[in-house]
């Protein structure tokens, strides 16, 4: 058992590193000001890795692929995908116009901007909420750039797609009041109202168990006390 589990873990350590591009580097010391040792990009790619360390149930990252070519992105985030289904747990990246093949991996999508949470969902149905907005992504155009675009001042016009309406500009404030009232962004709204509502419970019967067993441990010597007279 002992053997199979470090042949694993020899096993997993060296996909990790064919992943991350690591594996021409794998023996190479990390370096620092007086010491010569692996590029930028490489040290990217290790923080990256560090991540990665141990079976944890929640990731966070930001901004994973600056340095990366596009295709180690895609194999980093692929390999995130599995891991993460496979540990059914929840990673979180923010990234920047990410490439095609990079965006179709993500399973929902959060589209923040100016601290509004414009979209926040299933990736697969987010282009239906613009749609019902009067905007239109062209077929040959990336979407991650479309979502950026479609809610700039500037790039917004060209993707109006609604001739029986004329055209104005939609700020960001009437994308996030839209998406609080379509279908997807109420759902949202009434399971954190579930979640909220069951942990302040919890919390309350926390708090009265508490203070009961305090009453209890307060009472005991006085009680005891009364025993022996």
């Amino acid at each position: 058992m002992r053997l199979k589990g470090f042949t694993l873990w020899k096993t997993t350590r060296v996909i990790g590193y064919k992943i991350l591009g690591l594996d021409l580097c794998a023996d190479t010391l990390v370096g620092d000001e007086m010491i010569k040792g692996i590029s930028g990009g490489q040290k990217k790619r290790l923080a990256t890795g560090e991540l990665l360390v141990g079976p944890s149930r929640v990731l966070f990252m930001d901004e994973i692929s600056t340095g990366l070519d596009s295709a180690t992105t895609y194999h980093i985030i692929k390999y995130l995908r599995h891991s993460t289904r496979a540990l059914e747990g929840t990673t979180v990246i923010s990234l920047l116009q990410p490439a095609p093949e990079t965006y179709e991996l993500f399973d929902d999508l959060i589209l923040l901007s100016e601290g509004k949470i414009v979209y926040q969902g299933p990736r697969a149905v987010v282009l239906e909420f613009f749609a019902s907005m009067g905007f239109s992504c062209p077929d040959r155009k990336n979407v991650a750039d479309f979502l950026q675009e479609v809610i700039s001042k500037k790039d917004q016009e060209q993707y109006w797609a609604s001739p029986d309406r004329p055209y104005r500009y939609i700020p960001v404030m009437s994308f996030a009041e839209a998406f609080s009232s379509y279908s997807i962004g109420k759902n949202l709204s009434e399971e954190l109202d579930i979640h909220l509502i069951s942990v302040t419970i919890i919390q309350q019967l926390y708090h009265l168990l508490n203070m009961g067993s305090r009453r209890l441990n307060f009472l005991k010597p006085t009680l005891t006390g009364n025993y022996f007279l």
